[in-house]
């Protein structure tokens, strides 16, 4: 991504978990971790099996996009030693794949990413792309 510097893109495809803000059109906030993996001008993550008390279409992240494209992700790295914390906070528009190559460019960036999503089936499953329109970070050396 042309906004991320060389070492805040490299921080960003390596972290292991996310938090994903979104809101509803009534600007109510939502956030919850999720897996996601960078690739081209796009950040991705897949609506996949892990446990969930309704159904995909319902959860509370896919509604809230569909009412309010608007979201931030921020990835942080935390330890004792305070010299070493810093963050990536993103914002930008998401939108949900639900087929098309790109959505198939996606999953596969995940199961290289997440070795859990090899057995996993997610091919059908619905993605969110942020697109980043601002990155803001701090304790990283632009």
């Amino acid at each position: 991504m042309s906004q991320l510097s060389p070492q805040q893109l490299d921080l960003l495809t390596a972290a292991p978990v996310g938090h994903l803000a979104t809101a509803s059109a009534q600007g109510v906030p939502h956030v919850i971790p999720i897996c996601f993996a960078v690739g081209g001008q796009a950040i991705y993550s897949v609506l996949d099996q892990k446990p969930k008390r309704t159904s995909l279409f319902r959860l509370r992240r896919v509604r809230n996009i569909q009412e309010n494209h608007n979201v931030s992700l921020v990835v942080d790295h935390y330890e004792d030693n305070w010299g070493n914390l810093w963050y990536i906070l993103v914002t930008g528009n998401a939108e949900l794949l639900l087929e098309g190559a790109e959505r198939e460019e996606a999953v596969a960036l995940l199961r290289q990413k997440y070795v859990q999503y090899l057995e996993m089936p997610i091919d059908p499953n619905p993605v969110i792309r942020i697109t980043p329109n601002q990155v803001v970070s701090w304790g990283i050396n632009q």
